[in-house]
């Protein structure tokens, strides 16, 4: 697979410097792309960039994560408009850690052949002191080629103060000393990123004399424009604490339509061929088209039993015949994440060992109906259920051998009227 040809087609190149796709021809390769741990985990936004990584290896090349220990102290200025607010050492190191583990989950690691390795920047200036970066980082480049670059050029309004106008140099040098250490020949990113980059292969041409490569991808924005990644309630994370595998899924599901061309570009493994006959069979279906995007990034991210489990949530929310057997298959965090998107109420854990008559339950414990009388008559009707079991009887009792995990307990009064018990 040819890397450059295989960014083309999915429409994530961007630009690269002379020659390097004759450089990549000329076999494998060690290329590189920075991550700053400024977050606690890594948005789909962020993905895209394991996903060049990832199409890197693929193509028989040797990817590095270079994980931003020193640079996330800095702050990178490209793309911003004014000042980032730093993080503290403590922070910024938890966020590495967190997502150093997220990453360790995409890529085939190992020192030989083309494994990939992770390195840490902080490694090439815990040992330099003040004067050392001075004398031997900031006499490479002059104040007048910083300054035309973009990162820098677009904040001459808002100012930036030295610790951003910085980060160009950091993030130079550290490229410098990959090709040294790892013979490191390609530094990758956003097109956000081709000033930084190439500041970098000027700091290997000047101080090394050797030649080194630059290759950036298109930044993913949505067909108005928007930055991608986020939905109405926030990020979209590939950490399930910070965004439950439900929501992820039903993400790609309730993407644009003239969006999904790009985001599948940008997000499957399948091959170009595998791609445009998807798109062929599925011409006047989009929605089978987000399924399956939706289920490939399910199972990549967090595996094929969650997405299994994430179905059954599908199906427990959106199907009126969902039946009590797959309520309860259910783990403790897909309650969870049901009782996210339905009504839910919270209850005492002791009144429901004691035992709490039906109808007490549903109008007073809860307001899923307004009195004593309509609950009665719901009942009645057959239309309350718990746990997916028709409550025949008014006179009922429920008691704690309703609770699911010892926590949920699902009532409906009706077809479409779901609720969520938590006992507290």
């Amino acid at each position: 697979m040819n890397f450059i040809e295989e960014l083309k087609w999915r429409g994530m190149f961007s630009q690269m410097t002379p020659e390097a796709d004759e450089h990549l021809a000329g076999g494998m390769r060690t290329g590189y792309i920075g991550f700053d741990p400024t977050a606690p985990a890594i948005t789909i936004g962020n993905y895209v960039q394991i996903m060049i990584l990832t199409l890197f290896q693929r193509s028989g090349h040797k990817p590095v994560i270079l994980m931003g220990g020193a640079t996330g102290r800095v702050g990178d200025p490209s793309g911003k408009d004014k000042e980032r607010e730093l993080k503290t050492v403590e922070e910024l190191d938890a966020n590495l850690a967190a997502q150093q583990k997220e990453m360790m989950k995409f890529l085939e690691f190992g020192e030989k052949g083309n494994g990939a390795i992770v390195r840490n920047n902080i490694d090439f200036y815990k040992n330099m002191n003040v004067l050392d970066f001075l004398r031997d980082v900031g006499k490479t480049l002059t104040i007048n080629y910083m300054m035309s670059k973009d990162s820098v050029k677009n904040r001459m309004d808002t100012g930036m103060s030295f610790t951003e106008f910085s980060y160009q140099l950091l993030q130079a040098y550290d490229f410098q000393c990959l090709y040294k250490e790892n013979n490191c020949t390609v530094q990758m990113g956003g097109s956000d990123q081709w000033g930084n980059i190439t500041s970098g292969t000027e700091f290997i041409r000047r101080n090394l004399g050797e030649k080194a490569h630059a290759i950036t991808s298109n930044l993913l924005t949505k067909s108005d424009g928007k930055k991608f990644g986020k939905s109405e309630e926030g990020n979209i994370w590939i950490d399930a604490e910070l965004t439950s595998p439900y929501k992820f899924y039903q993400f790609w599901l309730n993407s644009t339509d003239s969006d999904l061309p790009k985001l599948i570009r940008y997000f499957t493994l399948k091959t170009r061929e595998e791609v445009e006959a998807l798109e062929v069979e599925h011409d006047n279906n989009p929605q089978a088209l987000k399924r399956i995007l939706g289920e490939e990034l399910t199972v990549r991210i967090h595996s094929r039993e969650v997405y299994e489990a994430v179905l059954k949530v599908s199906d427990l929310l959106f199907n009126a015949k969902a039946s009590r057997e797959t309520l309860m298959s259910l783990g403790i965090r897909d309650l969870a994440t049901v009782a996210g998107e339905i009504p839910s109420f919270a209850i005492s854990k002791d009144q429901v060992v004691n035992g709490i008559h039906i109808v007490d339950l549903l109008a007073e414990t809860t307001s899923i109906v307004a009195s004593k009388g309509e609950a009665r008559r719901a009942v009645q009707g057959q239309a309350v259920s718990v746990n997916k079991e028709k409550v025949q009887n008014p006179e009922t009792v429920v008691t704690s051998e309703a609770l699911l995990h010892g926590k949920y307990m699902m009532v409906e009064n009706g077809k479409k009227n779901k609720f969520m018990l938590v006992a507290e």
